[in-house]
């Protein structure tokens, strides 16, 4: 697996974006969905990688700042072939890597409640990840879940 800085306009990234935006939107109320698009993906306080093996496309993930030292788990998908192979994780892991290495102190995320998200929510906890108070600006919801690890 080969994870890669970028890749927005590639066409197998933007057509796995819209599959994660697609489903998101079937899971809660509009002003409960935070997930990100291309052009919010491409911000400035954004960093993007993909994962790939050779040309196919494994999956995708973000970190989004927050404040300093502090940084957002955005927009992590597994491609639906490749589930079940360890994208998430290795994706992941590298997300916590790469923040630590900038100097973060602490990961957070926003996901979801649905059944849908219940296997990442498991990996969530699994690589330490706890339930934390909503941030960033986000509403509290049922449908939402907040969930930080301290590096």
């Amino acid at each position: 697996m080969d994870i890669r800085s970028g890749g927005l306009d590639h066409p197998d990234v933007q057509a796995l974006l819209l599959h994660h935006l697609t489903q998101a939107r079937a899971t809660a109320p509009t002003e409960f969905r935070h997930a990100l698009d291309v052009t919010a993906l491409g911000a400035d306080d954004v960093r993007f990688w993909t994962a790939w093996d050779g040309e196919t496309l494994l999956g995708m993930a973000a970190l989004r700042t927050i404040e300093p030292g502090h940084v957002e788990v955005k927009s992590m998908r597994t491609a639906p072939a490749a589930l079940r192979r360890g994208v998430a994780r290795a994706l992941l892991t590298h997300l916590i890597e790469t923040a630590h290495a900038a100097g973060a102190t602490r990961v957070s995320l926003e996901t979801g409640t649905h059944p849908m998200f219940d296997a990442a929510n498991r990996l969530y906890e699994a690589t330490g990840f706890v339930d934390g108070p909503v941030f960033g600006g986000y509403p509290p919801s049922p449908h939402n879940r907040f969930m930080t690890l301290v590096l």
